[in-house]
């Protein structure tokens, strides 16, 4: 174990398997505390236990929280600030993709109240925390697939003719705005906000879909993705680096800044997918 994170607490959305597992893991390594989101207790408590084993931290703590549900999101905010003063680090990691249209608990088509909603939500509700922490890190995680992707006012939730991919690209499009409008607004606040691309990893990603399309996300995998070491490594290095200490407001990819699509860039769409999404939550949010 290393000491460059000692003393700092960190989030990791997401935690029990794929990027977010290693993401905690190589924090936990570099002394941070480290407190793990997932959605399953049994997978939660194994998460937590590898990770003290493979790096020798026992401050590892692990909550629960089904993400695409609002109530579980406020609940998971409430019991982190019950339990910890100080967030340093946020890293929203945790989504997926649905083959077929599914609704949360809340009666919001699941990409968008998983991918996009979840994000919003739990910042707003951690960024007092986060300010008091100040500096202090948020690391969305977003994809290439944002690119071509638009948000679909007349039709957010894919109600009338639902596709995956669509359904998907929008959500990580609206990460990405979500990340600019927030760094815009948290101007002088010391809390730094970035989106970056992981790569195509080999994970569990999309095996909660059908069969037909979980052979063939494993069989893709096996050809080209990255490993899950290699897709985290950038989320690690926004979370952690020296180097993009004050950076903000930017989009990553292999663990450089570059140009996300040019509809990322457009601020009264911005303006329009935080009034929705405030809509959404059904709360204001003034960052």
């Amino acid at each position: 174990m290393t000491n460059e994170m000692q003393n700092k607490v960190v989030m990791v959305t997401g935690a029990t398997n794929g990027i977010g597992l290693v993401t905690a893991r190589v924090l936990a390594s570099m002394g941070a505390t480290v407190v793990g989101v997932g959605r399953n207790p049994e997978k939660c408590d194994a998460a937590a236990k590898s990770i003290a084993s493979a790096t020798g931290n026992a401050r590892v703590d692990f909550l629960i929280a089904d993400l695409s549900v609002q109530a579980q999101v406020r609940q998971l905010a409430e019991t982190f600030q019950q339990k910890y003063d100080r967030l340093d680090v946020l890293v929203n990691n945790a989504g997926a993709v649905f083959t077929h249209r599914e609704e949360s608990a809340d009666g919001i088509e699941m990409t968008f109240a998983l991918n996009h909603l979840n994000y919003f939500l739990l910042t707003d509700r951690l960024l007092d925390v986060l300010k008091h922490s100040a500096p202090a890190r948020i690391v969305n995680v977003s994809s290439e697939a944002h690119r071509g992707a638009s948000i679909h006012f007349d039709d957010i939730e894919f109600k009338h003719g639902y596709h995956s991919w669509a359904a998907y690209g929008q959500s990580k499009l609206a990460d990405v705005m979500f990340t600019y409008d927030l760094a815009r607004r948290l101007e002088g606040a010391q809390v730094t906000v970035n989106a970056l691309h992981p790569g195509f990893v080999a994970t569990g990603f999309g095996h909660n879909n059908g069969s037909v399309m979980r052979v063939g996300l494993q069989l893709v995998q096996k050809i080209v993705a990255k490993s899950p070491a290699q897709g985290a490594e950038t989320s690690i290095y926004l979370a952690s680096s020296p180097e993009v200490e004050g950076v903000t407001g930017k989009y990553f990819d292999n663990k450089q800044a570059v140009r996300s699509a040019a509809a990322s860039y457009d601020t009264q769409m911005a303006e329009r997918l935080w009034e929705l999404s405030e809509a959404m939550v059904r709360e204001h949010v003034t960052a």
